[in-house]
């Protein structure tokens, strides 16, 4: 179990910041069995968000962030790791928020019969700007009389009114994830430029079409032995190699390697080769400006031209249309 100490290290934690009369205050509502990656993931946005302001603006905070739960204290997450958190009663006169998250997790239906939490969502609802119910968080917004048709102005019209607004105009047609919440608030509060620098930051590497192929190595039913002769392909990708040389990794002979590896691996030695090269081909060709020519050289497939060719076979696209496309995604967010 994980303690507070923990937590502070990992940044979820209210954030204490130099001048709050500028900040505009982001709540995250939890309770007992929230889910913590959510919750985690938004203070995370917030905190990048304002370490990036802070530098562009002498070190001026944007965004007040705090955690918040009916009594207030130490909290468990569904995963049993505590955080601290204020009471919503301390904010009787002040629960005016720039968007405040409902977070979901297991712990939603004992949460409901929270009196104290269902109030204050009815006294905070009409004064937040934005209100984004994450998963289960739903279910309390409802429980507060915020249903999908309540009074005229259900919460599901006013969330997908604050997403359309924040991520410039496109429409919400399934509740978006907590990060990308965040991130269109930042977008529409700081910028794209600004946005997208804490999405690089802080995001996990974006999964190719490869990418299930490549981590197929730390599975359970893969032996200690072909295990690390596939990290040494993949540490190795970038250069000319032989598939003698990760059998000799594996202190097997090459045919009995290459048998050993088809069978707990599903590919073939050469195949899984191929796929760590291209798998690193799209994270650079999104992640990166560099033009294609060089990309392939230094996922060792050699030139822009074969590069194109295995895209062509493997994703039906080119490299250039592949960069377009992800990208044109990113914008999206």
């Amino acid at each position: 179990m994980q303690c507070f100490a923990e937590i502070q290290r990992n940044a979820v934690l209210p954030l204490i910041l130099p001048d709050t009369r500028r900040a505009k205050r982001i709540g995250v509502a939890l309770f007992n069995g929230f889910a913590l990656p959510g919750a985690a993931a938004i203070v995370e946005v917030f905190h990048s968000a304002n370490a990036f302001a802070g530098s562009a603006q002498r070190g001026s905070a944007h965004y007040e962030v705090c955690l918040l739960s009916a009594a207030g204290g130490r909290i468990a997450s569904a995963s049993s790791v505590f955080v601290w958190t204020e009471s919503v009663e301390t904010l009787r006169n002040t629960d005016d928020f720039h968007a405040l998250f409902i977070v979901g997790g297991i712990g939603a239906a004992n949460a409901l019969r929270d009196e104290r939490l269902v109030t204050w969502l009815r006294r905070a609802y009409p004064r937040t700007e934005l209100i984004f119910p994450i998963a289960e968080g739903r279910l309390l917004l409802e429980a507060a009389g915020f249903g999908q048709a309540a009074n005229g102005r259900g919460y599901g019209e006013r969330v997908a009114k604050s997403l359309r607004n924040v991520a410039s105009g496109a429409p919400l047609a399934e509740p978006a994830d907590p990060l990308r919440i965040a991130l269109s608030v930042v977008h529409e509060d700081l910028g794209a430029e600004t946005a997208r620098q804490i999405s690089n930051w802080i995001a996990p590497p974006a999964e190719t079409q490869f990418t299930s192929i490549v981590r197929k190595n730390a599975s359970v039913c893969v032996s200690e032995k072909i295990q690390e002769s596939a990290r040494w392909l993949e540490a190795n990708g970038d250069r000319p190699i032989a598939i003698d040389d990760a059998a000799q990794i594996a202190a097997m002979s090459e045919r009995n390697f290459l048998r050993r590896f088809k069978m707990e691996m599903g590919v073939t030695p050469s195949d899984y080769l191929l796929y760590v090269r291209l798998d690193m081909s799209c994270r650079l060709l999104v992640e990166t400006n560099l033009p294609v020519d060089k990309i392939a050289r230094r996922c060792g497939i050699g030139s822009g031209g074969r590069l194109s060719k295995l895209f062509r076979k493997h994703l039906e696209t080119t490299p250039t249309e592949y960069r377009a496309s992800k990208r044109l995604m990113a914008k999206s967010i």
